[in-house]
């Protein structure tokens, strides 16, 4: 996989950039994560603008049909702005499950108004008691007539509330099957319960009580779930490397450019050899990370499974543990003004903390990486 920017993927990062820097500043970004809602709908219909809703959507569908490549690109400016937007569980993630997985009906009806940003759809798949294991879903699905009803609860799902409608796994009540089901949002008998994480994104919890669904909200075959599943969390896990790498080179930035504004003994602090090799030691982790996110890229085009699953999982670890010493060093390197609420170094180092957990932590993809190793 070529990772150089084509002109047209270079295009598409400066608008991005320029973007980021003139309708996504610090103030506003604050104003839209802590105002109570879960996204800001204007920079939503912008991103849909300039083609990064439908970037990975095929072209009959009002897509442009890129691939990982252009992802990374896309995800790494976004990264940098901290983008606060549902585009990786939506975007990234649904739209990469409908893609491959989704009936005709389904990729009719929703991939076009993915790509338009008229609809937002979500995973929501992992449960209190499953810890990252997608193939743990005790959620159920028992067969009524032409459809099915679902019980059981979910947790964590990213921007649920935002959603339009969801993707819901459960286990089909008589067999091992794991299904994948579309709920709309206002489904009789599903609750949702929002509430802010750390990092200024948004979760919810799911209660689905004898929620009604009918046969043609299976997304594939029921057997399908579990594949068509790993496949969006793998089209997430990747994104997120690539978001990763991109607020590290930011994070980067702010650090060095209020060590070279800072001043103690007549000096600058960026003349200080001690801190000189501190940054240094930050540029090795995120060029690291990058390099990492390239390898989460392109193993989502790598056939072997036990393959991808080690590409993805080691990478994951990496960027986690990247973005982790990053995050506490530019705290550090800011002396007390790091641990106010003032300055925006405390917002990346809250987003890189939390890459970690979502889409399954290091101990997970650790055990992971390992039953990959021995197959």
């Amino acid at each position: 996989m070529d990772f150089t920017y084509s002109e047209e993927q270079r295009m598409l990062a400066d608008s991005l950039r320029r973007f980021v820097d003139t309708e996504y500043t610090f103030t506003q970004r604050r104003n839209s994560t802590r105002g109570g809602g879960s996204f800001d709908r204007k920079i939503w219909s912008a991103l849909a603008e300039m083609g990064v809703l439908g970037l990975t959507v095929p072209p009959e569908f009002g897509g442009f049909g890129h691939g990982a490549a252009s992802q990374l690109v896309v995800q790494r400016e976004l990264g940098r702005g901290l983008v606060a937007e549902p585009v990786i569980p939506s975007a990234v993630m649904a739209t990469a499950v409908l893609a491959a997985y989704g009936s005709t009906a389904q990729q009719q009806a929703w991939l076009p108004a993915l790509a338009a940003g008229e609809r937002v759809l979500v995973l929501a798949y992992l449960e209190p008691v499953t810890r990252y294991r997608p193939e743990a879903a005790r959620a159920s699905a028992e067969r009524r007539d032409d459809g099915y009803v679902l019980n059981g609860i979910k947790s964590l799902a990213w921007h649920g509330a935002a959603a339009d409608a969801l993707l819901v796994s459960a286990r089909i009540a008589g067999s091992n099957d794991l299904a994948l089901f579309l709920v709309p949002r206002g489904a009789p008998g599903l609750t949702v319960a929002a509430y802010p994480t750390m990092d200024g994104l948004h979760a919810a919890d799911l209660k689905l009580s004898n929620v009604l669904v009918g046969a043609d909200a299976v997304i594939g075959q029921p057997a399908d779930g579990l594949a068509a599943l790993e496949h969006g969390i793998d089209h997430g896990i990747a994104a997120l490397c690539a978001e990763a790498a991109g607020a590290m080179d930011k994070l980067i930035a702010i650090t060095g450019e209020y060590l070279r504004n800072r001043h103690q003994f007549g000096k600058p602090l960026a003349s200080f050899q001690a801190l000189q090799h501190r940054m240094a030691d930050m540029l090795v982790q995120s060029e690291l990370a990058l390099s990492m996110a390239y390898v989460a890229a392109q193993a989502l085009t790598e056939p072997d499974l036990a393959a991808r699953r080690r590409m993805l999982s080691g990478a994951k670890v990496v960027v986690a543990r990247a973005g982790r010493f990053i995050g506490q060093q530019a705290v550090q390197l800011h002396g007390g003004m790091g641990m106010t609420d003032e300055l925006e170094v405390g917002d990346y180092f809250k987003r890189l903390a939390m890459v970690d957990v979502l889409l399954g932590d290091s101990d997970y993809h650790l055990a992971r990486y390992c039953v990959a190793m021995a197959a």
